[in-house]
């Protein structure tokens, strides 16, 4: 399944320079592939094969689309247990986990299966001069796709499978640290139906050389990223020059907020969620922990008792829930977050400590009196920390939770629905889980506001962001 070249115009390929790159296996810290590293040259050779595939794919109706991507749905489904192995090799999340992204990631196929046939327009009469207003909606142009390290599948999949629908050709640069899930989705694609040059894949150790120079490139009109809040600054100027489409899902910081009345087993299975999905290494993880003063210490009793039940190890083996963080990077900056928040005052319940031993594990850690000032409060902690606040008051709540730039998600756990709408309401972000740690899903807009992003990626919104809107005023 490991497929270790370049993927251009449906064939396997070395880099124009020869250059590769190792990956490593987290968990061990030994190599598990050399995969080539893609250079300026093979940038254009991929832009020029994705130019000459979209003209026939775009021309075919939705309908013919809208089959290849059901297709694809069905193949990745059936193959979700090879895909969550590779998943866990080259990330090191545990097995559960990655069977949860091979699967969910293979829903955004059949989701934009069903959305290709449902770019609706619109045909009206102007009021004042009589003329037809028709509305519709085309393919934007070629689509430059950069996806993180953290859900290998998934953020790839997000993102193909609303630019196949809407009928765009792409160039996808996965992140150095996890390409083989990747590369290996295009035999699979192939299978399915998707001409050869549609999609092409660009590993590279240069990507802001590489993803800049395409951006520059006339015919690329839409540049979709998930990622960091500062690289995502950064391309943004870059996309400026060609006043692309900008589909940007940045980073998270986001608040968890537990009150007096919640349902303590509710609100203890979904901080455990929204912290712990993906050893916390998600954008959308619960990175600030705000629990009512009244109901504080049964909340962290319990939320640490299931901490400290999760076995750490190999995500490989079966009965393992967490494994190693995805490098020695990601790690040190953990343990760094932990340090200072404990320097400040911060009560140490659990973990805390790195481990000996090879792999970039760190264990599940809970910290409670966590001070208003502590790194990991105004950064993402993105690691399997559990840091704990506490509060009294409603506003002031609100108000700590939305002091940040950030505006990805936001948590809030009360039996009161009408309050919980209310706080949802008060609260700046743009997606919120109301007594549920878990909003990803296919057929919802998820993205953020403030320094988290622009557009939306799943629901009807993700096909969107790939097209245009063209108006023509016609008399008849």
């Amino acid at each position: 399944m490991e497929c270790t070249d370049l993927y251009i115009n449906g064939r396997w390929v070395p880099g124009a320079g020869g250059a590769r790159f190792d990956v490593i296996n987290p968990a061990d810290e030994r190599v598990l592939a050399s995969v080539a590293s893609a250079e300026i040259a093979d940038a254009d050779a991929a832009l020029d094969a994705a130019e000459a595939a979209m003209k026939d794919w775009a021309a075919r109706t939705p309908r013919d689309r809208s089959e290849v991507l059901r297709k694809a749905w069905e193949l990745m489904t059936a193959r979700q247990e090879a895909f969550a192995r590779l998943i866990t090799r080259e990330n090191g999340k545990a097995r559960a986990d990655a069977m949860g992204e091979a699967g969910y990631a293979a829903e955004f196929f059949r989701w934009f299966a069903e959305e290709a046939v449902r770019a609706d327009g619109l045909i009206t009469r102007a009021p004042a001069s009589g003329a037809r207003i028709v509305v519709q909606h085309k393919p934007a142009g070629l689509a430059v796709l950069v996806t993180p390290w953290n859900y290998p599948a998934a953020m790839g999949t997000r993102k193909i499978a609303p630019a196949l629908a809407a009928g765009c050709g792409v160039i996808i640069k996965p992140a150095s640290e996890t390409p083989l899930t990747m590369l290996a989705l295009m035999p699979l694609l192939e299978e399915a139906g998707v001409p050869p040059g549609l999609v092409n894949v660009l590993p590279t150790t240069g990507s802001g050389a590489l993803v800049d120079h395409m951006l520059h490139d006339p015919r690329v009109r839409v540049i979709s990223f998930t990622g960091s809040t500062g690289v995502g600054r950064k391309l943004l100027k870059s996309a400026a020059d060609q006043v692309l489409k900008p589909a940007m899902e940045l980073g998270g910081n986001a608040p968890l907020i537990v009150f007096e009345d919640a349902d303590m087993e509710t609100a203890v299975a979904g901080a455990m969620l929204a912290k712990m999905r993906n050893l916390g290494e998600a954008c959308t993880a619960a990175n600030r922990i705000y629990v009512h003063a009244e109901v504080a210490e049964a909340f962290t009793a319990q939320l640490t008792a299931r901490m400290a039940a999760l076995k750490v190890g190999n995500g490989l083996e079966a009965d393992i829930d967490v494994g190693p963080l995805v490098n020695a990077a990601t790690r040190d900056k953990v343990a760094a977050f932990v340090e200072d928040a404990m320097a400040r005052g911060a009560e140490l319940r659990l973990g805390g400590k790195v481990p000996e031993g090879p792999g970039f594990f760190y264990p599940p850690t809970v910290l409670t009196n966590v001070a208003p000032d502590a790194d990991c409060v105004h950064d993402e902690i993105f690691g399997p920390v559990a840091a704990i606040q506490t509060f009294t008051d409603q506003d002031e709540v609100i108000a700590r939770a939305n002091d940040t730039e950030y505006g990805l998600v936001a948590y809030v756990f009360t039996e009161d629905f009408r309050r919980g709408m209310q706080v949802c309401e008060r609260l700046d972000y743009g997606m919120v889980g109301l007594n549920r740690g878990l909003v990803s899903d296919p057929a919802a807009p998820f993205g953020g506001v403030k320094q988290s992003g622009l557009g939306r990626e799943g629901g009807h919104e993700g096909m969107l962001e790939f097209m245009e809107t063209q108006y023509i005023s016609a008399s008849w």
